[in-house]
């Protein structure tokens, strides 16, 4: 792992750059911020008054860092609107296994996470609060950060066994409430009917960093809303890193950083969004902007593919990783991942006839929005992206060996697992 880099001094205001060792309130190295170091660098301010911090964070355009990119200040009037008083979620389990920003964010800030749940709450009006994680390294590291607590918001830490799904708001929310951390079908939604059956708050914790860090810069508030931790990973000679950059940065530049410039691909968004060949350098580093392209940004994970990895073969990794994943919960989703991830590696080990590519286009397009999470979307993708973006080599798979492919594809994701810097 090459470390951590921002990105964010570039063209931004002075002290602008957030959460990566050049930001503000971290500090010049990777060490966790203790209580001290959060207070000296203006952490834990007065809190505002809660109209005055929503429509900041409205204003800023602050979008969920979880995936789904959903509007922050949408998603904290809808809680707070509620009839009941609600409770708050720091969400730390990171369901994508080429991700680690969230992991970082809680072992090295747990400060400026939790001064955004306490943020969150004041204007929510919750008087409880969660952090929900999965590793030993970040819970050490929060409960340290909360024995030095100095607020009254109660906040209690659940640990949870990490699986993709684990992550998925109603996951939390069952998890929380002392069952396993699977999804539970919407309606309702957290919003209106989460933790212990109260309006809840399920933030992702680069969400409320960024919350914590647009109450202490409100001038740098775009700035802050704008900027994405992204991990980069992938290829042969290239290293990972997580990287802190400006929305609308060309994906080139991130390649750049780490020695991917010359990749041949991009799978976006960790699983999520896609595969991606010819015209990647081209993309920015947008949610709209990518899913107008055919592709998501996701959690912000980038995993680049270089000439020598076969993308019929990382499409069969993910998406046997996915089908493993899945909760069996819904019968769509175990079938629909089980049948695409059996007929993309039948594909892979040249035994596939064009019925089956065939159906694997109308899975993909139709599987999409069935089940009760994103994991059976991110299935589909991946492989409704692999068709339209390398036709060609799919086709050659069916035809002749491929000299890019080193035998059995593994299902257990570790291509694409990235370790915590």
């Amino acid at each position: 792992m090459t470390g951590v880099h921002s990105l964010l001094s570039r063209g931004l205001p002075t002290g602008a750059s957030t959460l990566l060792p050049e930001g503000l309130l971290t500090g010049a190295t990777t060490g966790t911020e203790d209580l001290s170091r959060y207070l000296d660098g203006g952490g834990y301010g007065p809190l505002p008054a809660p109209d005055r911090l929503l429509g900041l964070i409205d204003a800023a355009g602050l979008r969920g860092r979880g995936g789904a990119g959903f509007p922050a200040a949408v998603k904290l009037r809808s809680v707070r609107d509620a009839p009941v008083p609600p409770v708050v979620v720091a969400n730390g389990e990171e369901g994508e296994p080429g991700s680690v920003k969230d992991r970082w964010l809680l072992r090295h800030r747990p400060h400026t996470v939790l001064d955004g749940l306490r943020l969150a709450a004041a204007v929510t009006g919750a008087a409880r609060g969660w952090v929900y994680l999965s590793e030993g390294p970040a819970q050490q590291a929060v409960l340290r950060a909360l024995a030095e607590w100095p607020h009254d918001l109660r906040v209690d830490v659940v640990r949870t066994e990490h699986t993709y799904v684990a992550g998925e708001e109603t996951a939390v929310v069952r998890r929380i409430d002392g069952g396993p951390a699977l999804p539970t079908a919407k309606p309702p939604r957290p919003f209106e009917s989460g933790v212990g059956g109260a309006p809840t708050l399920v933030a992702n914790v680069e969400t409320l960093a960024r919350i914590a860090l647009i109450h202490a810069r409100p001038e740098a508030a775009a700035a802050v809303a704008a900027a994405h931790l992204v991990t980069l990973s992938g290829g042969v000679d290239g290293a990972a890193a997580l990287v802190e950059a400006p929305a609308g940065t060309h994906l080139k530049v991130l390649a750049d950083l780490c020695g991917h410039g010359t990749a041949a691909a991009v799978l976006l968004g960790g699983l999520f969004g896609g595969l991606y060949g010819e015209g990647w350098t081209d993309l920015p580093l947008d949610h709209d902007r990518l899913i107008a392209a055919g592709g998501a940004l996701g959690c912000g994970a980038l995993h680049f593919l270089s000439a020598r990895d076969c993308p019929v073969a990382v499409a069969t990794e993910a998406v046997g990783y996915l089908a493993a994943q899945s909760a069996r919960q819904c019968g769509v989703c175990v079938s629909g991942t089980r049948a695409l991830a059996g007929t993309l590696e039948s594909v892979g080990c040249g035994e596939a006839d064009h019925e089956a590519v065939e159906k694997l286009h109308r899975w993909s397009r139709q599987l999409p929005g069935r089940g009760a999470c994103g994991l059976l979307d991110a299935a589909a993708r991946t492989v409704g992206s692999l068709l339209a973006h390398f036709p060609d080599r799919v086709d050659a798979h069916r035809r002749t060996d491929c000299s890019d492919c080193d035998g059995d594809v593994p299902e257990d994701g570790r291509r694409f697992t990235v370790p915590v810097p």
